[in-house]
């Protein structure tokens, strides 16, 4: 059979999305396989893997009004039909070239099924799916937490991928970049751009002059108090917080148990002239010789709030995956508030959405530590747009700045122990 143009990729999303969806991996990590493929293949492997995980359950239920039987979820059949959807519902991608490089992946298989359910589905037209569901389980969890408008927000935010943020090391850089490049700041030392292209190619890159970073990955390491002298950084790779924390002229100590993680973190320290002490360790184990003044515990967590970037997540955070997250935040807690001074702060962030993850554990650390307190942000530390809660801590939801191309999800707080 001849080759089809495009098909490679074709073959690779549809390796990924299996990686994910049954096997629980990252997309990340289950794009390995696209390394073989030329640059071009290994883009649009991974946009449509993300572009089916971005609209799954709308593209089954698509799926479904044109079937007699319903398609077992984990069927090649289903799965090749979501690949061929996603691609025309987020990519625009041509009818025909759909068709062409659908049935291929069927060979031997259901090919006449695809090719009967994509022909009448096409002739139907296909909505738009602009604000494609969540999963199920996560739309519930949501719902309760946070609300309808919080999911009817993460909606829409999920069918795009969001702009490129960048932080500067000052922000006379930050406000030079933004007038030169047409971006916009939202806060200070920060610039957002819609459509970056490839960022080694963005001017200053080679220069140092800037890292790539969420805008809400970005707040806690604004609350660390400017007369802290030495500053721990935990779980820190790949490294933005504690390029913010150097800037700022700290001396900080980042450790991160992930060598390999550790390695690109070296990079981009070398890359921005920015000078700090890493540690390849398990903060579980590893035990500091001195107390700092600042620490920074970013814990791991279920990653949820970064659902804009990293689609799968929401399919992989299940109820136990969240549970054992927060069982690791609550120990990481507590060896990190041993290690700080008297009078010191604790700032204690997750990119979750979970409050399972967020308030509950400052709230249980709270009520078993009474020498420390919550000390809220102080004006002009983190962006006009970022409320704290009447607790002190701030949280960061879907629908906060959309018409500015939204946030990730982000919880921080800054715990302040007692100075006698």
């Amino acid at each position: 059979m001849p080759s089809v143009e495009g098909l490679p990729a074709r073959r690779a999303a549809l390796q990924m999305l299996d990686s994910v969806l049954r096997k629980g991996r990252t997309l990340d990590s289950a794009a390995q396989v696209v390394k073989g493929l030329k640059p071009p293949d290994q883009a649009l492997a991974v946009a449509i893997s993300g572009e089916v995980l971005r609209r799954l359950p709308d593209l089954d239920a698509v799926i479904d009004t044109a079937t007699r039987q319903r398609l077992p979820d984990d069927s090649k059949a289903r799965m090749v039909l979501r690949l061929a959807l996603a691609q025309k519902v987020g990519l625009g991608t041509p009818e025909h070239a759909l068709v062409a490089t659908a049935l291929p992946l069927v060979d031997g298989g259901p090919r006449r099924l695809v090719h009967g359910v994509l022909g009448t589905l096409l002739r139907r037209g296909l909505p738009a799916i602009d604000a494609p569901r969540l999963p199920e389980a996560v739309e519930e969890r949501w719902n309760k937490a946070w609300g309808d408008d919080v999911v009817s927000s993460a909606r829409r935010q999920i069918a795009h991928r969001p702009p490129l943020d960048l932080t500067f090391a000052t922000d006379e850089a930050a406000k030079s970049f933004a007038e030169q490049t047409e971006g916009r700041s939202l806060a200070p030392r920060h610039v957002r751009l819609a459509d970056a292209g490839a960022v080694a190619n963005l001017p200053g890159f080679a220069e140092g002059r800037w890292w790539v970073q969420d805008l809400a990955s970005s707040l806690p390491a604004r609350l660390i108090p400017t007369g802290a002298d030495e500053v721990l950084d935990l779980c820190a790779a790949p490294g933005g917080k504690t390029m913010q924390i150097a800037a700022a002229g700290h001396r900080v100590t980042a450790v991160d148990q992930a060598e390999s993680r550790l390695k690109r973190f070296r990079e981009n320290l070398a890359r921005t002239s920015l000078d700090a002490e890493l540690v390849a360790a398990d903060a579980l184990e590893w035990q500091p010789d001195r107390q700092f003044g600042a620490v920074l515990l970013d814990a791991p967590c279920s990653a949820t709030g970064t659902f804009r970037r990293h689609p799968e997540v929401l399919y992989r955070a299940r109820g136990d995956i969240i549970r054992q997250s927060a069982d690791l935040q609550a120990r990481l807690l507590d060896r990190a508030a041993a290690w700080l001074r008297p009078g010191g702060a604790l700032i204690y962030a997750v990119c979750s959405l979970e409050p399972e993850e967020g308030e509950a554990i400052v709230s249980s650390f709270l009520d078993a530590n009474p020498s420390f307190h919550i000390d809220p942000p102080r004006p002009g530390e983190l962006p006009d747009f970022v409320t704290p809660d009447e607790r002190g801590w701030a949280r960061i939801l879907p629908g906060m700045i959309e018409s500015e191309g939204g946030l990730d999800g982000f919880f921080v707080a800054r715990l302040v122990r007692m100075a006698t």
